[in-house]
């Protein structure tokens, strides 16, 4: 390394060849690798987005029913809860992109997810035998925040190792898609199964998770890359951070999410609006309203995810992201002034599909523009910035609420992203100014 930036070039693809000649390969569901990677991201995701909507909607009913608080009071303890499930992001993330570097990405992967599996388990029986407390819910939210902190960087840093980089483009949008199933289906299931047994949820989701579990274990064996068996643990760490903090294409489009979700993030007071804001006929739309909710900005960015996945974005995609970062903002504005179920459902589903076309060129854009090397480092990096935006941006919202109001937080919030995405317009020009995909880091 020197000035921060590699020196040498990186393949961005694995040695071992997939199972057909990568000229004939048209898709990554062709690479049977991808596919037990894409089932693993399905399945962990389907279990862990709906294990977190009925630990955010249990956590907030525990706090007014069993402790006697008031709405602002509750709605605070949201936002703890983000701090508790961010806080191991924050003080591992570093280590957990160095495991990534270090050893097999997808054994990592596997065994953090038998961890959530037991987390899921345990959620599970705590609400058969009526033992829920707040501190019971979090600790667990601080392990369910462990386990993915390990997850993300391994999980992230296996699809380069497994599918040519031609096809890259597509296999983000496709993994995307697996990703907003998992958030769309997740929420909607668990607010169906809460309403008939409260336990059934994490059930099902210790069933997804240790399919997951599997799916991730049979993938090849992904050796690390050679220049990282034998280097210090310290003088990696701090590799991997200058490696982003030099590169002002990476840094920008790092912290144009961190930022952007920090300040417009509203998913955190969704318990607030499903209980007491929203109704339908005078009642108010409950766990039923509240999956439906969770479950609309997937179903927006899994529109535009099997979309892109067809018809990949390829020119001016710098600008189109900005964009869709403003638009995400605005609709979150939307959001916040409705009071009709309807209509919030609709301005959910625009938050969904302007952040996953944010969120696929992004993504691409940092894959193609990172070497193998440091992969997982700087994966592990974008995964703090996006756990500092969901995580802070819950607590973020949660203090917020306790001020202004739920209404007050998520407007003022959506107001925020919009100017942040003017402000990364004019600090970051390299963001505007990128054209294509093009692979920066080639064999």
């Amino acid at each position: 390394m020197a000035n921060g930036r590699a020196t040498a070039t990186h393949t961005l693809v694995s040695t071992s060849p997939p199972s057909l000649p990568e000229s004939e390969l048209t898709s990554p569901f062709q690479i049977a690798d991808f596919r037990r990677f894409w089932v693993a991201r399905l399945f962990s995701v389907l279990a862990t987005s709906g294990m977190v909507v009925v630990l955010g909607y249990q956590l907030y009913d525990v706090a007014r029913s069993q402790y006697g608080m008031g709405i602002k009071e509750a709605a605070f303890q949201l936002g703890l809860l983000g701090l508790v499930q961010f806080l191991p992001q924050f003080v591992l993330t570093p280590v957990s992109g160095l495991v990534a570097d270090r050893f097999d990405r997808r054994l990592v992967t596997g065994l953090t997810m038998i961890l959530d599996t037991l987390v899921a388990l345990m959620l599970a029986l705590a609400t058969w035998f009526g033992a829920l407390s707040l501190p019971l819910l979090f600790a667990l939210a601080a392990a369910h925040g462990t386990s993915r902190v390990f997850i993300g960087p391994a999980l992230s840093s296996i699809a380069p190792n497994i599918v040519p980089a031609p096809l890259m483009p597509r296999a983000v949008a496709i993994n995307a898609m697996a990703w907003q199933i998992g958030s769309m289906g997740g929420p909607a299931l668990a607010g169906v199964l809460f309403a008939a047994a409260p336990s059934a949820p994490y059930a099902l989701s210790t069933v997804l998770l240790a399919i997951a579990a599997t799916g991730a274990l049979g993938i090849r064996r992904i050796p690390p890359p050679a220049e990282n068996r034998h280097a210090h643990p310290l003088r990696q760490l701090a590799e991997g951070f200058r490696f982003v903090w030099h590169d002002r294409f990476l840094l920008g489009c790092v912290t144009l999410d961190l930022f952007a979700v920090l300040l417009g993030g509203a998913t955190a007071l969704l318990p607030v609006y499903a209980r007491d804001i929203l109704t339908i006929d005078g009642h108010a739309v409950g766990s039923y309203g509240l999956g439906a909710m969770r479950a609309m900005p997937g179903l927006g960015a899994a529109l535009v995810a099997a979309f892109l996945s067809r018809r990949p974005v390829e020119r001016d995609v710098g600008a189109k992201m900005l964009i869709a970062v403003g638009l995400f903002g605005a609709a979150t504005v939307g959001f916040g002034l409705s009071r009709t179920f309807a209509l919030s459902l609709l301005m959910l589903v625009l938050i969904g599909a302007a952040d996953m076309i944010s969120v696929f060129i992004r993504s691409t854009l940092i894959q193609l523009h990172t070497p193998d090397a440091v992969r997982g480092r700087v994966s592990a990096i974008s995964g703090l910035a996006i756990s500092c935006s969901n995580e802070l941006g819950d607590m973020q919202s949660g203090v917020a609420a306790a001020l202004l109001g739920a209404t007050g937080a998520v407007v003022v919030g959506g107001i925020g992203a919009i100017v942040v995405t003017l402000a990364w317009a004019v600090g970051f020009p390299e963001l505007r100014r990128a054209r294509t995909f093009a692979a920066k880091y080639t064999s």
